[in-house]
């Protein structure tokens, strides 16, 4: 455990972080408890959300969650900061410094570059990085030692989702959209066409993908706000005759929910992350399947390998072999879908793990 000092300078950061994070969002809550009753541990885990929230049925909530499990694994209590715009970032990670957190999970490639700055402020702390590769000057190296990447190889699983969308479709047009062309929103949509283009190779097929060409050309909102602009981008799909849309960006999905109530059509939904069908019992009659990440689990083993000194600062990449990524059961489409496809898909999986399927993303390129 660790036993370093906290100085009265970090105090005096703790108390200007205070008075700046009064103009721009809440002060990282109080010590919350991982277990019941009083801890039994003196590590501290703290959480920083991006803009999207703890309640954002996706990233943001399952990391969360993680670091819930993590805390009541250890027997510490942890601090959370959610926050409210970009302007939050660098006064919460202070606060947190000051307050005397010994890891610090942050959630989301938004929070990248605040993330390194602090961490090369506070070398003694460990940093856990969500959905970014910590490298904002692109050299292929991370930008701080005492961060630990944790990075999701979607497109396999994305791959499987674009051959059951493939395979689903009624009109043979499938659609998606995202928030902003950050890779880690466009490897799914880039994992999304190389299973329809596939299926429609191994099938003889011609089932269209409307809503992304590749290299950032595609549909998206310009946010991940379930906003006017998330209802038109799926709207726009839907006009082009898409039966199945796969949205990507958090929130932005409920604009699709809104757009399919509208039309009056017959559609189906992918979700991104988390599985829809748990996580929002609204979509349980539309989400066709979910493209999963598999950070709950990821973010616990980081906290709880922090918290027993064995904290691992090398990059973790989820994919369909270690199952850091996958896709989720059929749910209520069970019985609509083809009595040979979760076959097919079964097979399709196994050759991506072998490498006789290749899929490419910005992860291994």
């Amino acid at each position: 455990m660790k036993t370093w000092k906290r100085t009265t300078a970090a105090a005096a950061v703790a108390l200007m972080a205070s008075a700046a994070l009064a103009a721009c969002g809440d002060a990282p809550d109080d010590d919350k408890k991982g277990s019941e009753g009083s801890a039994s541990s003196d590590f501290l885990p703290c959480i920083l959300s991006d803009a999207g929230g703890f309640d954002d049925k996706s990233f943001n909530q399952l990391s969360y969650e993680g670091v819930q499990d993590a805390a009541e694994e250890l027997g510490s209590e942890y601090k959370e900061f959610e926050s409210k715009n970009e302007n939050d970032y660098a006064g919460a990670l202070e606060q947190f410094v000051g307050q005397g957190c010994d890891a610090i999970v942050t959630v989301g490639f938004a929070l990248s570059a605040a993330t390194v700055e602090s961490a090369k402020a506070n070398p003694d702390i460990e940093y856990i990085l969500i959905d970014d590769a910590a490298d904002n000057d692109f050299d292929g190296t991370k930008d701080a030692d005492n961060i630990k990447p944790i990075l999701y190889d979607t497109a396999q699983a994305a791959f499987l989702a674009g051959y059951a969308a493939a395979d689903y479709t009624k009109t043979g047009v499938v659609g998606t959209y995202g928030g902003q062309p950050f890779p880690t929103v466009t490897i799914f949509m880039d994992g999304f066409k190389q299973g329809v283009d596939y299926y429609n190779e191994k099938k003889g097929k011609d089932v269209k993908l409307f809503g992304w060409e590749g290299n950032d050309k595609g549909v998206f909102t310009g946010g991940f706000d379930a906003n006017e602009k998330a209802t038109n981008a799926a709207k726009g799909l839907l006009d082009q005759n898409a039966d199945v849309l796969l949205p990507v960006g958090g929130p932005i999905y409920q604009g699709a929910l809104t757009a399919i109530a509208d039309s009056g059509k017959d559609v189906a939904m992918i979700g991104v992350d988390a599985d829809f069908y748990e996580t929002d019992p609204k979509t349980q009659d539309l989400v066709l399947t979910s493209i999963l990440k598999n950070m709950k689990i990821s973010t616990t083993e980081a906290v709880v390998a922090a918290g027993n000194d064995e904290f691992d600062p090398e990059a973790y990449v989820g994919t369909l072999e270690n199952d850091g990524v996958g896709i989720a059961p059929f749910h209520n489409f069970e019985s609509k879908i083809s009595d040979t496809l979760q076959a097919e898909l079964d097979e399709v999986k196994a050759g991506i793990i072998d490498g006789s399927i290749p899929v490419t993303s910005y992860l291994n390129q």
